[in-house]
Parts: structure tokens; sequence; C-alpha cells
């Protein structure tokens, strides 16, 4: 697969979302903590949370466990901890697609302002631009003038509508004055796979899964 670094697009985890009331630090936590995640397992969301759960798990001395909730660009896992109980017990890893998402939905069933208290960001990583193999191309450049001379017909995966990869791509498709074609997946393992399946050709994927470790 070949791969450039696009150092000026990062994937930014807006911060932990927690919606807790006032809680005493001697008992909390009084149940197990569910880490939210809106995407499927083995992206780049997905990986950042298990790392984090693993580290709450020792701090807390007490378990945490991560619950993937893919779907309309985690907005099903936005919901799930917006309607959760106060008690901290429920935290959402939130993405680039909570500012998104707002402006591609009309009516969403929480308030990424309201519903959400902002704990910390977590992680600030980059994307990179990979296509697949077959691809006639070495460079961005060389890219955008195939991409010129055959408008749309090249097509790209995302980890859905309003993810990062498809803001990213969309943004890249109007800076460069090129007609791409939008397919949509349930989280960016998909979109992955593919990419090196060949059933999608490019697209913009997290630095955290796109690197061997």
């Amino acid at each position: 697969m070949n791969a450039k670094k696009f150092p000026q697009l990062s994937f930014v985890a807006l911060g932990l979302a927690l919606a807790m009331s006032v809680v005493q630090a001697q008992t909390y936590p009084s149940k197990q903590v569910r880490f939210v995640v809106g995407f499927p397992a083995g992206g780049a969301t997905d990986v950042v949370a298990r790392a984090i759960s693993q580290n709450l798990s020792e701090a807390l001395g007490h378990p945490v466990v991560v619950d993937n909730r893919a779907g309309a660009a985690s907005n099903i896992a936005a919901e799930l901890v917006a309607t959760s109980p106060k008690d901290g017990h429920t935290i959402f890893l939130g993405t680039v697609s909570l500012a998104i998402n707002p402006s591609l939905y009309k009516k969403l069933p929480y308030n990424a302002l309201k519903d959400f208290t902002a704990v910390s960001q977590v992680t600030d990583t980059p994307f990179m631009f990979v296509t697949h193999p077959s691809l006639p191309v070495r460079n961005v450049k060389e890219f955008v003038a195939l991409a010129k001379a055959r408008p749309g017909q090249l097509n790209y995966g995302s980890a859905g509508n309003g993810s990062g990869g498809h803001l990213f791509t969309a943004m890249f498709g109007s800076m460069a004055g090129v007609n791409l074609v939008h397919v949509p997946y349930r989280g960016a393992s998909y979109a992955t796979t593919s990419v090196l399946s060949g059933e999608t050709i490019f697209m913009f994927d997290n630095i955290v899964t796109t690197l061997p470790p």
C-alpha cells in the first residue's frame, strides 16, 4: 500500500465526555466503569480507548470495560452516554465527529455542549493518505492529476459519514478541485480492509492504525 503522510491534517480526540454529578472520591467507582466508543474494534479510536481503559483500571482499582457502539459516525454511542445515569460510570471517547455531526444531521438525539463535560484531550494524531498498490501514482501530485483525468471515478473509504476521514478527504477534494466518490463504512477498520482488497482505491487513515507498531 502506498502511503504519504499529510501533516496538515490531524485526528484530534476532543476529550473524554464524562456525564457525572458530584461524586465523593471515597465512593467512586462503586460499580463497573463503561468506556463507550462510537466505532468498531480495530480502529484508531478503539485502540486509544483500550490503552486508556487499561490505565484507568489500574489507577481506579476497578474494572473499566470498553463498549463499542458503532454506527452513525458515533451518534449511537453519544446518545447512549448522554442518556446514561450521570454518576461518572459511563465515559465517552469523543472524536472530531462530535464537532462535525451537528452540521450533517438536522436533528441529533443529544447536545454535545450541554450533555457532556470535557475532561481531557487524550490524543492528537495525523492522518495518512494511502492508496491501493494498483493505483498508478507515487505522490499526491500524481494522484491529483489522475483524479482530474478521471472525474468521479476514484472512490475512497471512510469510517462513515461525518468521520474525520470523510471530512478530510472532502476538504482535500475541494482544495485540489477533483471529484471523488465517498464510500462510507461502519468503522475505519472496515474502510482499511476495503482499500487493501481494492474495493475502494484510497483513503485518509489515522496513523495509529496505518503504520506498523
